[in-house]
């Protein structure tokens, strides 16, 4: 094995002595007015620190809010920060509550149901859920 040379020995250096990248906090799930938008929310929670995402949630048909959003930090430090500093605050009008936010829970899947019609043939019908 040869021995590095200087310039290798200073790019191995330089690497090894940068700053590691901000690991992203986990996202705040904030309950918002459907009047809020993207900009205001981002607005809102930007004093707080580097503020990676804001996204409110809208309906795909309708594109309308769904009355809830996400926000997210550089620092779980600045999330903790925000979440104590905006919980129970007002934004366009509407009383916000802030919360860590939980991973999405997996879907159940289907369950199906052999039913006869009245021909007496077997049909295969899934079963959803209301609510």
């Amino acid at each position: 094995m040869s021995p590095m040379d200087e310039s290798q020995r200073l790019d191995l250096l330089q690497f090894a002595s940068r700053p590691a990248a901000p690991v992203p906090s986990n996202p705040i799930a904030i309950c918002l007015s459907r009047l809020t938008t993207d900009e205001k929310l981002q607005g809102a929670f930007a004093p707080f620190g580097r503020l990676l995402e804001a996204k409110v949630v809208t309906d795909r048909v309708s594109g309308r809010s769904k009355g809830f959003g996400f926000v997210r930090y550089a620092t779980i430090d600045e999330a903790e920060k925000a979440r104590q500093e905006m919980n129970a605050k007002f934004l366009d009008g509407w009383v916000i509550f802030v919360d860590p936010a939980k991973p999405r829970q997996p879907k159940p899947a289907p369950q199906q149901d052999t039913r006869s019609s009245h021909a007496g043939f077997t049909t295969n019908k899934t079963v959803g859920w209301c609510g």
